[in-house]
């Protein structure tokens, strides 16, 4: 069953909407309500993954929650709060440090979708055989299914928005959010989360790469609102052994040529000689958990240079690079341009 479109006059009336059971709204401390998808507990195991215990998405604050909620849609942004809601152009030109407050001010359990819950919808897709498409053609459609539409929402895009100048700007054929066919939603069904491939990237929370080296908030310690700014203490780093370590520690995972290799496509990241990858970044969708041929072509590359924060799932111009599996770490917080969103998440705290 779907969810009856709004238009964007529509704003956050919400009036005859029909909700699959998976569904719910959620309101924020306003009383404005976003559609959310409810995600069940599950394991290691469940994902194929090697490792014990539950996916460190459904860990917060040491710990298990039996539920995380993903916003249904690519955000909107009214009166500085995030709010999922369909059919409507989804907020864009906006930095990391924006994204985070945007979800954060609606109140306690609201975040920025973290890394580990990305990761989670990522392996359960692929388990299952369901990796969504979406608009990544340029042309309102998906580069695998060129028959695939979803309604078009394009916006004039300044490529320096502080001076306007009409011949310094984009059309960008965004479409509306989840407006797209059953497999552009994580489930192959219109029950699932819209648009994880394409349209916009997403800035997810909770992972970095500082200097090179791997960091990430614990677990999914991120859906608490917590410090991650440049200089937040609570940053840690990975052991070869899967173990969250200090900052600094001698053979952390890195990336480049003394950890892994990200110079292309996610399913053809290498790690450099020696180096083990733990089951924890496996689980959190950094480094292939299997062969190559079971991957798409989604395009995965990360700096060493400096901090760098990560956007996953690509945008309406990254062709077969697009996907759930799409990972970009190349720019610093600041970053903001018309290719890239986010999404807000809840977990009841």
């Amino acid at each position: 069953m779907d969810i009856k479109l709004m238009t964007q006059a529509d704003g956050n009336s919400l009036s005859n909407l029909v909700l699959p059971p998976n569904n719910e709204l959620i309101v924020d401390d306003l009383g404005k309500p976003s559609v959310m998808v409810k995600i069940p507990k599950f394991t290691y195991a469940d994902l194929g993954l090697l490792g014990s215990g539950t996916h460190p998405a459904f860990i917060v604050n040491g710990k298990e929650v039996p539920y995380i909620y993903i916003s249904k849609y690519q955000n909107i942004v009214e009166n500085g709060r995030a709010y999922s809601l369909p059919y409507q152009r989804p907020h864009h030109t906006v930095n990391f440090d924006e994204a985070k407050a945007f979800c954060e001010a609606k109140g306690k359990g609201w975040h920025l979708m973290s890394n580990a819950e990305w990761a989670a919808i990522a392996l359960w897709c692929k388990k299952h055989d369901c990796m969504p498409y979406g608009n990544n053609n340029y042309d309102y459609g998906d580069y695998y299914n060129t028959t695939d539409k979803g309604a078009p929402m394009p916006e004039k895009v300044y490529w320096d928005p502080s001076n306007p100048n009409e011949d310094e700007c984009d059309l960008i054929p965004y479409t509306a959010t989840g407006s797209g066919p059953k497999n552009w939603f994580h489930n192959n069904d219109f029950s699932g989360i819209a648009d994880l491939n394409g349209n916009v990237y997403e800035w997810v929370s909770g992972v970095r790469v500082n200097a090179g080296e791997l960091q990430v908030i614990p677990n999914n310690d991120s859906a608490m609102g917590v410090d991650e700014s440049a200089t937040s203490e609570l940053w840690k780093a990975i052991s070869q052994a899967g173990a969250y370590v200090a900052p600094g520690t001698s053979g952390a995972i890195k990336f480049g040529s003394t950890g892994i290799n990200t110079s292309g496509t996610f399913k053809d990241a290498t790690a450099a000689s020696g180096v083990t990858i733990p089951a924890l970044v496996k689980a959190l969708a950094l480094f292939p958990n299997d062969a190559a041929d079971t991957y798409r072509d989604d395009y995965y590359y990360v700096s060493t240079s400096g901090e760098r924060l990560f956007y996953r799932g690509g945008n309406f111009n990254d062709d077969g690079s697009a996907g759930v599996f799409c990972c970009f770490g190349d720019d610093g917080r600041s970053a903001a341009n018309g290719y890239l969103g986010f999404r807000s998440a809840f977990v009841e705290l």
